[in-house]
């Protein structure tokens, strides 16, 4: 299961019906990929792979003759896919989770759920704004949107635009190159079956409270 961006997700309370099946899923799998480094509020280091028979490990064992001798049982480090890592990462993650447990209804469950509910407002509003066609209703804090143009050339174009005028306005997007049928609406032209499109991720708390200056920004760059 690749949950390295999504699963702490599993946490939110205010996902949609099929979110909320696909989340609940995740205990069936056999292996996990997750990755603290964004919602987990970590630096790099802390990603893993998860699984559920600790035998597994013994498949990704190698030798080195001059670490991990001063034990008969199975070592971390002689699993692992980067060998030994820092221990400063595991300790700011392991005290972070003791500030902010990973628990539904908790301080960092909430967090998530402000980010998912800013994404569904941006949503809302580039939808009856008229300036910009948005992808499907976000299922977490991801939106994928594009600005109304008469052919995918000029919305691509209009995409980079827009991204640079944000960017000195002080709103930063990021660009993306993306299969046309994310936008229904949208007819894919010869020779060409994606479009660029803007991208961006709510993800901190506060977003729930600038998605009106966000927007507002965002249109004034429409023109660009």
């Amino acid at each position: 299961m690749d949950a390295a961006y999504g699963g702490y997700f599993a946490l939110a309370s205010n996902l949609a019906e099929n979110g909320e099946k696909s989340f609940l899923r995740i205990a069936e799998a056999d292996s996990i990929v997750i990755d603290p480094h964004k919602h987990g509020l970590q630096p790099y280091g802390c990603g893993c792979v998860l699984f559920r028979d600790p035998g597994v490990g013994k498949l990704y064992q190698h030798d080195s003759p001059y670490t991990y001798f001063s034990s008969a049982e199975l070592h971390l480090g002689e699993i692992s896919l980067e060998c030994s890592r820092p221990g400063a990462a595991a300790a700011a993650l392991w005290a972070t989770q003791k500030l902010l447990p990973l628990q539904r209804d908790g301080e960092f469950a909430r967090g998530l759920e402000r980010g998912r509910g800013a994404a569904l407002q941006f949503f809302s509003a580039l939808q009856s704004g008229g300036k910009f066609i948005p992808a499907f209703e976000p299922e977490m804090d991801i939106l994928a949107f594009v600005p109304c143009g008469e052919s995918l050339e000029e919305i691509s174009a209009k995409s980079l635009r827009i991204f640079e005028a944000t960017a000195q306005a002080g709103l930063h997007l990021a660009v993306a190159e993306l299969p046309v049928k994310f936008w229904p609406g949208l007819a894919a032209e010869s020779g060409r079956g994606t479009v660029t499109c803007l991208r961006s991720v709510l993800m901190k708390p506060e977003h729930l409270e600038w998605v009106g200056r966000i927007v507002e920004i965002l249109e004034s760059c429409s023109g660009a």
